[in-house]
């Protein structure tokens, strides 16, 4: 770069220590949130294949006050095409009466003859 007087000005490059290291791969850290997301563990639990738990946080939380996951879910839920519908099971019951049904298989074959 040249100054107004005409002589070069030198900037050293990566004056910041910490400017040297590469960012993490945006899948794994997409990855690691979503292994924490399922699992309900805490973030010191992550496992170790994903990083340092403290790097997964940090960028969870930047995305977080970004409004990226909203801006996602808002994407993905335009249209959504109800291909692919999961239940949790664990709110699903069965009736208090339709638990204790009496045994025994109620399967007629469809050419024996009705009972009278």
């Amino acid at each position: 770069m040249i100054n107004g007087s005409g002589s070069k000005i030198y900037y050293r490059q990566n004056e910041n220590p910490k400017a040297d290291k590469k960012a993490k791969d945006n899948r794994m850290m997409l990855n690691a949130m979503l292994w924490v997301a399922r699992s309900g563990a805490p973030w010191r639990d992550l496992p170790d294949h994903y990083g340092s738990w403290k790097t997964v946080y940090t960028r969870f939380r930047r995305c977080q006050i970004a409004g990226v996951r909203d801006q996602v879910l808002e994407h993905v839920s335009i249209s959504p095409d109800f291909e692919n519908i999961m239940i949790d099971a664990t709110i699903v019951r069965v009736h208090q009466h339709g638990a204790g049904a009496k045994g025994g298989s109620n399967y007629r074959r469809s050419d024996a003859p009705e009972a009278e």
